[in-house]
């Protein structure tokens, strides 16, 4: 897939701050990015068109989405077909009565109809609502209940979570599934819901099209936070250029990870952006990722740490069964990755295929850290991404400019979210003169390059001294005998907070023998007074590890 296909030399692309869709430069007031300084007028004066559109017209024969399973057949779609798909469910949600600005939820695996749902919305100029597959009943209603979704476009493998709860979703007027529906009743087949693959009449006008994304609840009740759709496209030229996206000959993105979660999509729609090819994981199988990279030369990805780490503690024999070296650009995010698992994967993978970028849901990108610099810089998030400010802030308020002086970090860039849906307190809260945070703390060195400590609220006070849990946990998982950690403060009478290391071993090892290999390396506030043995640590979809949890859990342990 050529990425220079459509930037074509002596015209400008202008990137419109709604909606994913390319405008003429007579617009006024609209931000955009010159894809190599060059110029393109799109159809004329003040016309707009969508990319899936552009695509379809101009590279339409282009493969766009590969649903591979095992044991399944290969679907692949063209960008014309994919358009034409996308325009029959944005039309056939429109007579449903979706208007801009409606709330529509979707519910399944990563598939051409996921993605094709994601589009529909957006064309439609409605606000997308993803759900945690992996829901349970309660999860669902809060989430379709606190988003007042009114329209529902789901998997039929979860339509059975869905029914047990329907009678408490009043706001909830249509069901849209696909797959085997026959055993439900008051559901629209996927085939029923579709309308004709005209343009719909809100393509171009959608500039209501937002994402609502629920944060993870690491600490409570998920937050909805919404953005609008085109807000973060104004940096995508910028930010894929960074990357290197622009060198490479064929762009094939691989879904690691759910596309319900902010980073996968998000890097699946900036790929889609250019033209590239999307090749959907259903679901996550290490073995089966290895295969569809070699099957389809997948030459970029976005990845959590879990994922990355069962790949890489595969065995030799299997691995060296797989060609990897068509991976051009591994996205690092969702999670920290320790220097541990960095080079696992340096070891298995190009050298200089190894990106990682710290952002989140509400800031979206806000740092990146370049390959040359993944064992120069350990620990470092790299240097702020193109089109974002960045500064840290003390406990009284006041800006740090010296380095290697931790600071809560705040963020201001187009790609900032709008607010939080239902919390515009919670918003307003993280707010400081056009800055936003998510609460972590960060320090920078004399280069300029960031680093993370950790969530301000995951920070443990032993004995009056602020103690990050990542730096512990990266010391920990140099152990040869750990495949996973997490650290976390709980009550103590002595020290106020007592740090507690949570492990998951490769092989048997005491309690006493890490915290001995912890003291070699770590201060004695920062050494764990406790070690807890667990087979598998709690997480989130996005793979963030539910440290509430944990706290609970190291708690139990300790009074028993």
């Amino acid at each position: 897939i050529f990425l220079k296909s459509f930037i074509r030399k002596d015209h400008e692309v202008q990137i419109s701050g709604s909606s994913g869709l390319f405008v003429n430069p007579a617009r006024e007031n609209e931000m955009f990015f010159n894809f190599h300084e060059s110029k393109l007028t799109v159809y004329g004066s003040n016309v707009t068109i969508d990319h899936l559109t552009y695509h379809a017209e101009t590279v339409g024969d282009r493969i766009a989405v590969i649903d591979d399973r095992p044991n399944s057949d290969v679907r692949k779609i063209d960008y014309s077909s994919f358009n034409d798909l996308v325009n029959q469910l944005t039309n056939g949600i429109l007579e449903l009565g979706a208007a801009p600005g409606s709330h529509i939820a979707w519910w399944g695996n990563n598939s051409i109809e996921t993605l094709t749902a994601m589009h529909a919305i957006r064309k439609s100029g409605g606000v997308s609502v993803p759900i945690p597959y992996r829901s349970t009943p309660e999860e669902a209603k809060y989430l379709l209940s606190h988003a007042d979704a009114h329209i529902l476009i789901i998997e039929a493998t979860y339509l059975p979570v869905l029914v047990s709860i329907r009678n408490e979703l009043p706001a909830l007027q249509h069901v849209i599934s696909y797959g085997d529906t026959s055993a439900h009743s008051g559901i629209l087949s996927w085939e029923e819901a579709l309308g004709n693959a005209q343009t719909p009449v809100s393509e171009g006008k959608a500039d209501s099209a937002l994402t609502m994304i629920y944060t993870s609840g690491t600490t409570g009740k998920p937050k909805g936070a919404m953005r609008r759709v085109g807000g973060e496209i104004n940096q995508y030229g910028a930010l894929l250029e960074f990357i290197g996206w622009d060198k490479m000959e064929e762009l094939i993105f691989l879904t690691t990870g759910p596309l319900y979660h902010s980073g996968p999509s998000g890097f699946a729609r900036r790929a889609q952006l250019v033209g590239a090819t999307i090749v959907c994981q259903y679901t996550f199988d290490p073995k089966d990722w290895l295969r569809l990279v070699e099957t389809h030369r997948v030459s970029a990805t976005f990845s959590a740490p879990t994922p990355i780490r069962r790949i890489t503690a595969l065995s030799k024999e299997i691995k060296d069964k797989y060609d990897v070296s068509s991976m051009q650009s591994m996205i690092a995010n969702a999670a920290p990755w320790t220097m541990a698992l960095k080079r696992a994967y340096l070891r298995d993978f190009p050298s200089d295929s190894l990106w990682e970028v710290y952002g989140s849901t509400e800031l979206s990108v806000c740092t990146v850290l370049a390959p040359e610099d993944q064992l120069r810089k350990p620990g470092s998030c790299g240097l702020p991404s193109p089109g974002v400010e960045i500064q840290l802030i003390d406990d009284e308020g006041r800006i740090i400019d010296q380095p290697d002086t931790p600071g809560e970090l705040y963020a201001r860039s187009v790609a900032l979210f709008d607010t939080y849906y239902k919390a515009e307190d919670k918003y307003l809260e993280d707010h400081l003169d056009g800055f936003q945070t998510v609460g972590d703390i960060a320090y920078k060195d004399q280069d300029g390059y960031f680093y993370i400590c950790d969530r301000k609220k995951d920070m443990i006070i032993t004995g009056g001294v602020n103690v990050y849990p990542a730096e512990i946990e990266n010391v920990l998982d140099e152990h040869p005998l750990v495949h996973e950690v997490a650290v976390v403060g709980v009550e103590d009478e002595e020290w106020g907070e007592a740090v507690s290391a949570v492990v998951v071993l490769n092989e048997e090892c005491s309690a006493e023998e890490l915290i001995e290999f912890a003291r070699l390396h770590l201060s004695g506030p920062k050494t764990p007074k406790s070690i807890v043995f667990m087979d598998e640590l709690p997480k989130t979809g996005s793979g963030k590890v539910l440290k509430r949890e944990l706290r609970n859990h190291v708690a139990l342990q300790i009074k028993s």
